[in-house]
């Protein structure tokens, strides 16, 4: 697949994780990449081995800070002329229980993994309808299609984004704008080190969960043949995944499977 040939691709959370794995993946397809977080040094880092280094831009960017994201997207605009794909990967998880986790941290994950991604969907979208093209890509995750233990603000989170994003598409359509929901499930990626426990610090444990999960290198595989063939969502893990359909189909059945999940 070449689609991403020629193209000018924007990645959040580009610094580790599926983030990084999808610059890697797209840059090897000759596109034009930014790449955003807030650990630039980091990003620089991954910048500097990929091929066609030139073509390819480090945006230092913030989700908990969304005000310069319009000034963000000019200068990326003024660098490109355009915006192709914008894959909205970067977030924040969670490991503590609803009781125990105060509203100031509900508030920060849903600014960064809800009031962030939209914003700068928001800033891109206006550039997209002009061209009448683009591809707006969100990184949700399984937890948005079901709460789970200790992820009430990260599940909420990715609730709305569903929300959101089936509107968009509907309303978008008319531009030639794809969007594509993914859902991965457990993933082998460091989200569970820098996921909030109830004090808002940092879990810094590496989950069972996310150490036996997918690789990131497969999952990513998934995503972009997802993207290629423009699919508005799509499911990406093992077995786990089999949990939204048992969901939709045995509801009964599926809370009682779903309690006996470890949470880690």
């Amino acid at each position: 697949m070449d689609n991403f040939e020629g193209k000018v691709v924007w990645v959040t959370g580009a610094s580790s994780g599926i983030g990084e794995e999808i610059v890697r993946h797209v840059a090897n397809q000759g596109a034009s990449i930014i790449l955003s977080a807030r650990n630039l040094n980091a990003l620089e880092k991954i910048k500097n081995n990929l091929p066609y280094v030139d073509r390819h831009f480090c945006l230092s960017l913030d989700l908990e800070n969304s005000s310069n994201f319009p000034e963000l997207t000019k200068q990326v605009i003024d660098r490109y002329g355009k915006i192709d794909f914008l894959f909205n990967n970067g977030g924040l998880s969670q490991r503590s229980e609803a009781w125990e986790t105060s509203l100031e941290i509900d508030r920060k994950i849903m600014e960064i993994n809800y009031f962030g991604n939209i914003a700068l969907t928001k800033a891109v979208l206006p550039f997209m309808q002009k061209a009448k093209s683009g591809h707006i890509i969100v990184i949700s995750s399984i937890a948005g299609k079901f709460g789970f233990f200790l992820r009430s603000a990260y599940s909420a989170s990715k609730h709305a984004l569903q929300g959101f994003y089936e509107s968009l598409l509907l309303e978008e359509e008319k531009n030639n704008i794809h969007v594509t929901l993914a859902y991965p499930g457990k993933i082998n990626t460091n989200i569970s080190l820098h996921a909030l426990n109830s004090e808002g610090k940092s879990h810094g444990v590496m989950d069972h969960n996310q150490e036996t999960g997918m690789s990131v290198e497969t999952c990513v595989n998934q995503l972009i043949l997802a993207v290629y063939k423009q699919k508005k969502e799509v499911l990406i893990g093992n077995k786990e995944i089999k949990a939204v359909t048992l969901k939709r189909f045995s509801p009964k059945l599926f809370w009682k499977v779903i309690k006996k999940q470890s949470a880690t």
